[in-house]
């Protein structure tokens, strides 16, 4: 992406910073600490990278003051480095209006009785179903399906290729990534005499203001009631949330999560990518569940969870440096047993 150009001394100005070095070097965009050029910025939040320091070619630097940086960069002083980082990539790389026109694509089909607000931008491909609502600002892109009944607030983004179910609600804010399917029936089916019947699935889902999901992300209707995502809550790509799974707000989760369903996860979750969560479980509120965990049964420990099954982080640990003592256990095991024959035959003699 293209980015805006500014001198070091308007940046920290900007970030209400304090500044170590020339205030007049002109940045030209933001690099990591291993790729960033003398023309650009970087930055360091996490003291595991502090060696990295050594060879970095940075302009300037966005740095707590108790970190120490070659001379050479320019040391732009911060009480809170990553959030500062974030601070500056909207400085660089300012928001661009949407890149499909202002309007709605000729080749948009829309059904008489769905009502659009103002300032939408609809692309080419997309079809709006019967009874559909959507709010002002919206931007649908290319290849998006909206299906009968949706109500969608204003200031939403669906992405390319997109589908949003019958009978769906999307509030303010809302994003959906592209390939997303939201609404697609539960799995659900019920055994009869060696075969599966399906359970109808005739519930909603509810997606509240402000709630981002990521692209190739399966969020499935409830069989009855609701699947619910709460307000502010972020789902990375390839995600699959299954029927009447309750997420809480502000909770962020990683990508190649699955939530088996009428699971509840708490508000302010932090979910690794690649973690299994179990049906009819609760989650409590503020958990940290380590990347790859399989959790079986409801927790709320208001702490960090990892492992399969999953359990208290400590415990984890524990038990994964025993796992691995179980090699030289087994041979100490087989040298006393060959230890204790020896000495049984000796008393036999």
């Amino acid at each position: 992406m293209n980015a805006e150009s500014i001198t070091t001394g308007d940046l920290a100005e900007r970030l209400s910073c304090d500044i170590e070095g020339d205030q007049f070097l002109m940045l030209k965009g933001i690099a990591t600490i291993e790729e960033a050029e003398p023309d650009q910025l970087t930055f360091l939040a996490n003291p595991r990278y502090r060696k990295q320091l050594t060879s970095c070619r940075a302009g300037a630097i966005i740095i707590s003051s108790d970190m120490e940086a070659s001379p050479d960069i320019v040391k732009i002083i911060s009480k809170e480095p990553y959030k500062d980082f974030r601070r500056a990539l909207e400085i660089f790389y300012p928001v661009v209006d949407a890149d499909i026109p202002a309007g709605i694509n000729p080749g948009t089909q829309i059904h008489k009785t769905a009502i659009v607000g103002g300032n939408a931008r609809i692309g080419a491909f997309v079809g709006i179903s019967a009874g559909v609502t959507i709010g002002e600002n919206c931007t649908i892109y290319n290849g998006a399906y909206i299906g009968q009944n949706v109500e969608i607030g204003s200031g939403c983004i669906i992405g390319f290729n997109a589908v949003i179910r019958s009978d769906i609600q999307l509030g303010n804010r809302v994003t959906i990534g592209d390939g997303t399917i939201v609404g697609f029936d539960g799995f659900g089916y019920t055994p009869d005499q060696g075969e599966y019947f399906k359970i109808p699935q005739v519930g909603t889902v509810v997606i509240e203001d402000d709630v981002e999901i990521g692209a190739n992300c399966c969020i499935d209707r409830a069989s009855i009631g609701v699947t619910r995502i709460g307000r502010g809550s972020k789902l990375d790509n390839l995600i699959q949330v299954a029927h009447g799974v309750k997420i809480g707000t502000n909770t962020v989760i990683a990508a190649q999560t699955g939530i088996s369903g009428s699971t509840t996860i708490g508000s302010g979750v932090i979910m690794g990518g690649q973690v299994g969560v179990a049906g009819h479980i609760k989650v409590g509120d503020g958990m940290i569940v380590g990347a790859q965990s399989g959790v079986t049964k409801s927790v709320d420990i208001k702490g960090v969870i990892s492992g399969y099954p999953a359990r208290q982080h400590s415990v984890s640990l524990r038990r994964d440096a025993s796992i691995s003592q179980i090699t030289k256990l087994m041979k100490r095991i087989s040298e006393l047993e060959a230890k204790v024959e020896g000495l049984l035959m000796e008393l036999e003699e």
